[in-house]
């Protein structure tokens, strides 16, 4: 005959040790700690003696900077009329001061007439900065002959 089947009786599961748990999380503080300081001490990922050397800061390059004079320019017609207060430097090598000075009133106008012909709305954009300086310098550039304008630095660009 079929034997009566006995009941199962489950006991309480076996509570697991938490001991690899501390350990693990003692060891991985310990070994942060260890690297933290390691890195901080300068013992590992320090820069040698010779790159520190290499480091310090040169002699500055032989460069001037030349004022542009000021300029307002009107924008727009009728009742909307605005004006643009622009003000800049223009960077140049010691030996091409002169040469640039000399040259300040065509670059005036190649200012004037860039500024002018330009859209009000992309005046007003604030990422239009940056393609209008590109813009500038290489009339500059162009204007002064090849080599003796380095950068064009816009100091002031107040639109009202």
């Amino acid at each position: 005959m079929a034997e009566p089947e006995e009941p199962i009786e489950e006991g309480e599961p076996k509570k697991k040790s938490k001991l690899p748990l501390l350990i693990g999380l003692v060891l991985a503080v310990l070994l942060g700690a260890g690297g933290f300081y390691a890195t901080w001490s300068g013992m590992i990922l320090a820069p040698s003696q010779e790159h520190a050397e290499e480091a310090a800061p040169g002699p500055l390059p032989d460069i001037s900077f030349v004022p542009v004079d000021p300029i307002v320019i009107s924008l727009g017609a009728g009742s909307k009329t605005r004006h643009l207060r622009f003000t800049s430097q223009l960077e140049v090598t010691k030996a091409a001061s002169a040469d640039v000075t000399m040259l300040l009133p065509r670059i005036l106008d190649v200012l004037n007439g860039y500024l002018r012909a330009i859209d009000v709305g992309q005046l007003e954009d604030p990422a239009a900065l940056v393609r209008i300086r590109a813009h500038l310098l290489r009339r500059i550039q162009i204007v002064t002959g090849d080599g003796r304008v380095r950068d064009l630095l816009i100091t002031e660009f107040v639109l009202n």
